[in-house]
C-alpha cells in the first residue's frame, strides 16, 4: 500500500520511515510532486494535522497522514504549543526558538514540559486520529548535536541525556512522534492489507 506522509521535513520523514512496517510504501510530498508549504492555520495540533492530511487526500486522491507536534511548557501555560515551529518568528529558526524559550524560563525552577504529536490519517475517505506524548524537562542550555527543533534542550523523563544526544533509533523508542507513529502503525497492521 502506498501512503503519503504530508511533510516537507526530511528529518521527520526519515524518522517515520524507520518505523513503518513492511508492505507500506511511505512516500513524501516531494515524491508526489507537491512542493508548496501546507497551511497550518488551525489553533490546535489536531486541527493542523487534519488540515494538512485532508488537503493532500482531496487534492491528490491518495491515502495520507499528517502530523503536528508542539512543545508544551508547564510554566508557560502550554506555550509554545501549536506555535512551536514559529515561536521566535515566521522564519521557523530552531536556534532562535530554543533561545527564546530558555530566556523565558530563566530563573524559573519549574522546567516541566511535554512534547505532543497529533496525527490525522485519511484512508479511503475515513478519518483516524492518533496521539503521542512524552514528558520531560527543559534544560538551561542546548546539549547534543543530533535531532532537530527543540531536541537539544529537552530531556525526557527517566533519561540523563537530551533528545539531541540520542541516536534516532534511541529517540524513536520513547519520543512523542515515535509513540504516535507506533499507534498509527499498530492500527494499520490490524486494519489494512
Amino acid at each position: 500500500m502506498k501512503l503519503v506522509f504530508a511533510t516537507q521535513n526530511e528529518n521527520k520523514l526519515k524518522e517515520v520511515q524507520e518505523l513503518m512496517p513492511e508492505g507500506i510504501e511511505l512516500v513524501s510530498l516531494a515524491d508526489i510532486g507537491h512542493t508548496e508549504e501546507l497551511n497550518e492555520t488551525a489553533v490546535t495540533l489536531d486541527g493542523n494535522a487534519r488540515q494538512k492530511a485532508e488537503f493532500i487526500y482531496r487534492t491528490y486522491n491518495m491515502s495520507c497522514f499528517a502530523d503536528d507536534t508542539g512543545l508544551e511548557v508547564d510554566a508557560l501555560d502550554g506555550a509554545p504549543g501549536v506555535y512551536s515551529a514559529r515561536y521566535a518568528g515566521p522564519a521557523k529558526d530552531s536556534r532562535a526558538n530554543m533561545m527564546k524559550l530558555i530566556d523565558e524560563l530563566h530563573g524559573n525552577p519549574n522546567r516541566g514540559a511535554q512534547f505532543r504529536t497529533a496525527i490525522c490519517l485519511f484512508l479511503d475517505g475515513d478519518i483516524h486520529t492518533f496521539d503521542g506524548v512524552v514528558r520531560g524537562a527543559i534544560l538551561e542550555s542546548p546539549v547534543g548535536d543530533g535531532g532537530f527543533g527543540y531536541d537539544p534542550i529537552f530531556r525526557p523523563e527517566g533519561e540523563t541525556r537530551s533528545f539531541a544526544q540520542m541516536t534516532s533509533k534511541e529517540k524513536n523508542t520513547m519520543s512523542h512522534r515515535g509513540r504516535a507513529i507506533r499507534n498509527l502503525v499498530d492500527w494499520l497492521s490490524e486494519n489494512v492489507g
